[in-house]
C-alpha cells in the first residue's frame, strides 16, 4: 500500500516515512540540516511540554518520520486526544508499522471522519485489503472527492480492476495532479485503446495524449514510461532521443530498456557498447538481450560463448534460445542436436522452429513428419512455413492444394509465392489476375516476376506508330521498363529480350552488351544472338565462337550457322559435322534444311 509501513503519509504533505539510515559522518550541509532539524524538534518538544497541541502533533510526525516510533506514539496518542485530526491519521500509520492493522484502522476511521483526507485513503486501502470493496470505494471516494492524490490513484484502480467506466476519470485526475503511475497508466490505457481500435495496424501512431502521458511520468522517473517513450520515438526515427530514453530508463534498472539501447547502439554500428547494455540486460533476465549476446557471439565465430548465451535465454523463458540453438547445430552439421531444439521451440509455440523443424525432416526423407508441422507453423501464420507446403503438394500434383497455401502466402507479402499465383493464372487464361499477381512479385523483387510481367505487357502492346514522313517513332513502354528490371537483376531471358529491343531501334552497342550478359551467364540464345550481331558487323571469327557456344548447348539454329560458315570455308567435313548437330537439335525448320545442306556436303565429299 502506498500509505502503509514506509510510504505513509504525514501531515497530509505528502512527505513519506523513512527509516533512519545516517552515517556518522556528514557533510557541511547535511550538518546544517540536521542541526535546522534538532533546533525545530526542540522548539516543537518545548512546545507540546507546554501543552500546545498542534506541537505535540508536529513532534510525534518528525520522530515518525525518523523511525522512532516509541518517542512519537506518546506524543500523537496525547494530540489526538485533543482531537488532532492529523495525529490520529499519523497514530494509524504508527500502529500500522507496528503490526496493528485493526486498530490503526479504528484511528483512520476517526480522522477522516474528522475531514482527513489521508485518513480517509489510507482507511480504503485497508478495507480493499480487507476485500471489503464497498467500504473501501466509499472512504476512497471520500478521499478523491477532497482532492487527496493518492486517494484518486487508488480509486481508479479500484475501479478498474472492477472494469468500471469511471476508473479514467479518476486516473487522469492523480495523472493531472502529478501522480506518475496513474500518469503512466493511463498512457497505457489510451495506447492500448487505439491498438484495439486499430485492429493489429502496427502502423498506427500512439495517440498524441498517450505520448504526453508517457512523456510526463517519465520526466518524474517513471522507468517503464521512459521505456515506452523511447519505443515510441525510435518508431518515428527520433533515435537520439530514443536512446536519451533508453538511457534513462536502463540506468533505473528497466531490463528491456538496456537491451532496446542494445539494439539501437548496434544498428548505429556500435556493436561494443550494444554489447554491454546487452550484458547488463542479460544479467538482470533479460532472454531477448540473452539471444543478442548469443548472435553477436555467433557471427564472431565463438559458438560456445553464442551457445551459452542462448541458454540462458531459454532459461529466461525466452523460446527464441531454443530455436536460435537450433539454427546454430543446423550451421555446424550437428543434425540431431539442431531437431532437438527445433522440437522444443515448435512444441512452445514457435512458428519458426516449426517450419525449420518440417525443412529439416523433409530433407532428411521424412515428408510424412514434415507436413504436421508445416501446417502448425502456417496456421500459426507463418508465411514462410505456407509457401513450403505449397511447394510440397505441388511436388505431388495436388495442384489446387498447392495453389491455396500460396495464395494465402502471397496474401502474407511473399514474393515467391505470388510469383506461383502469377503463373498458375497464366496457365487458367486469368491474365488480369496473374498481372496483379505477378506485379505484387516484381515489386517485391522477383525477376522472373518481372520478366513474366514483361510479356504479358508485351503480347498486348499494339504496333509502334509511324512517324509522319515514315520513320518509326520509339516511345519507352512499361514492358521495356519490367524487361530491363528483370535484366538488370541478371535474368538472362530479360537481357537477350532488352537486347532484342536496342538492336530493334538500331542501338548495336547496347543490344551486343545485354547479349553478350546473357552469352556469359549461359544463355543459348544470348550466345546466338551475339553471334548474328557480330556476323552483321563483319566479325564473323568471333560470331562463330559465340555459335559453338550456343550450339554446344543445344541451340539448333547456332549449330546450322556454324555448318554454313565451315562450308563457306571450304571445310566441308566439320560442315557436316555441324550439320548432323543442327538435324537433331531442330527445331523443324532448322532440321529441314540442315538436312539438304548435310547432304549437299556429303555429295560434294563423295565427288
Amino acid at each position: 500500500m502506498d500509505v502503509m509501513g514506509d510510504k505513509a503519509t504525514l501531515f497530509e504533505t505528502g512527505r513519506f516515512v523513512q527509516p533512519s539510515s545516517r552515517e556518522d559522518t556528514e557533510t557541511p550541509d547535511e550538518t546544517g540540516e540536521i542541526a535546522d532539524e534538532a533546533a525545530e524538534e526542540l522548539r516543537q518538544r518545548l512546545a507540546a511540554e507546554a501543552g500546545d497541541v498542534e506541537a505535540m502533533s508536529v513532534l510525534g510526525a518528525m520522530l515518525l518520520r525518523r523511525g522512532d516510533l516509541d518517542g512519537a506514539e506518546p506524543h500523537l496518542r496525547a494530540a489526538t486526544a485533543a482531537g488532532d485530526r492529523a495525529a490520529a491519521n499519523n497514530l494509524g500509520v504508527l500502529l500500522h508499522q507496528r503490526g496493528y492493522a485493526d486498530e490503526a484502522a479504528g484511528w483512520w476511521r476517526i480522522a477522516a471522519v474528522a475531514g482527513s483526507t489521508a485518513a480517509a485513503h489510507a482507511l480504503g486501502r485497508h478495507h480493499r485489503e480487507r476485500g471489503d470493496e464497498p467500504a473501501a470505494e466509499y472512504w476512497l471516494r471520500q478521499s478523491a472527492e477532497q482532492g487527496h492524490t493518492l486517494g484518486a490513484y487508488a480509486l481508479a484502480d479500484l475501479l478498474e480492476h472492477r472494469g468500471d467506466a469511471g476508473a479514467e476519470q479518476w486516473m487522469r485526475v492523480a495523472a493531472e495532479r502529478g501522480h506518475r503511475e496513474a500518469a503512466y497508466r493511463l498512457a497505457r490505457s489510451l495506447d492500448r485503446n487505439a491498438a484495439r481500435e486499430a485492429d493489429g495496424d502496427n502502423s498506427v501512431q500512439v495517440p498524441e495524449e498517450a505520448e504526453q502521458w508517457y512523456r510526463q511520468a517519465a520526466a518524474r522517473g517513471h522507468r517503464r514510461a521512459a521505456l515506452h517513450l523511447g519505443t515510441i520515438l525510435e518508431r518515428r526515427g527520433e533515435l537520439k532521443e530514443a536512446g536519451r530514453w533508453y538511457l534513462t530508463s536502463a540506468k533505473d534498472g528497466e531490463a528491456r530498456a538496456a537491451c532496446a539501447l542494445g539494439f539501437l547502439l548496434r544498428d548505429a554500428g556500435d556493436t561494443e557498447n550494444a554489447a554491454v547494455w546487452w550484458l547488463r540486460a542479460a544479467q538482470d533476465g533479460d532472454g531477448n538481450a540473452a539471444n543478442a549476446l548469443g548472435a553477436l557471439h555467433a557471427e564472431r565465430g565463438e559458438t560456445q560463448t553464442a551457445e551459452r548465451w542462448y541458454r540462458a535465454a531459454m532459461d529466461a523463458g525466452d523460446v527464441n534460445g531454443a530455436y536460435n540453438l537450433g539454427l546454430l547445430c543446423a550451421e555446424q552439421g550437428r543434425t540431431p542436436q539442431a531437431e532437438q531444439w527445433y522440437r522444443r521451440a515448435a512444441y512452445a509455440g514457435h512458428r519458426e522452429a516449426a517450419n525449420a523443424l518440417a525443412i529439416l525432416l523433409l530433407r532428411g526423407g521424412d515428408e510424412t513428419g514434415a507436413e504436421p508441422w508445416f501446417s502448425k507453423a502456417a496456421e500459426a501464420g507463418s508465411v514462410d512455413a505456407a509457401f513450403n507446403l505449397g511447394i510440397l503438394h505441388a511436388g505431388r500434383g495436388e495442384e489446387q492444394a498447392a495453389l491455396r497455401w500460396y495464395e494465402r502466402a502471397a496474401a502474407a507479402g511473399h514474393t515467391e509465392a505470388a510469383l506461383q499465383v502469377g503463373m498458375a493464372r497464366l496457365r487458367d487464361g486469368d491474365e488480369q489476375e496473374a498481372e496483379r499477381h505477378l506485379r505484387c512479385a516484381a515489386g517485391g523483387g522477383s525477376a522472373e516476376a518481372a520478366y513474366r510481367l514483361a510479356t504479358v505487357l508485351d503480347a498486348r502492346r499494339p504496333p509502334e506508330p509511324a512517324h509522319e514522313l515514315g520513320e518509326p517513332v520509339h516511345r519507352r513502354s512499361e514492358c521495356e521498363e519490367w524487361y530491363e528490371r528483370a535484366a538488370d537483376q541478371g535474368h538472362r531471358r530479360a537481357q537477350v529480350r532488352v537486347g532484342m529491343l536496342a538492336a530493334a531501334r538500331g542501338d548495336v552497342v547496347e543490344a551486343a552488351r545485354w547479349y553478350r550478359e546473357a552469352a556469359e551467364a549461359g544463355s543459348r540464345n544470348g550466345a546466338f544472338n551475339l553471334g548474328l550481331l557480330l556476323a552483321r558487323e563483319g566479325s564473323e571469327p568471333e560470331a562463330a565462337v559465340w555459335w559453338k557456344r550456343a550450339a554446344d548447348a543445344g541451340h539448333g539454329r547456332a549449330a546450322l550457322r556454324l555448318a554454313l560458315v565451315y562450308a563457306r570455308r571450304g571445310e566441308l567435313a566439320e560442315g557436316q559435322r555441324w550439320a548432323d548437330r543442327a538435324v537433331s537439335l531442330g527445331p523443324a525448320s532448322v532440321a529441314e534444311r540442315a538436312e539438304r545442306l548435310r547432304d549437299a556436303l556429303r555429295q560434294e565429299l563423295s565427288a
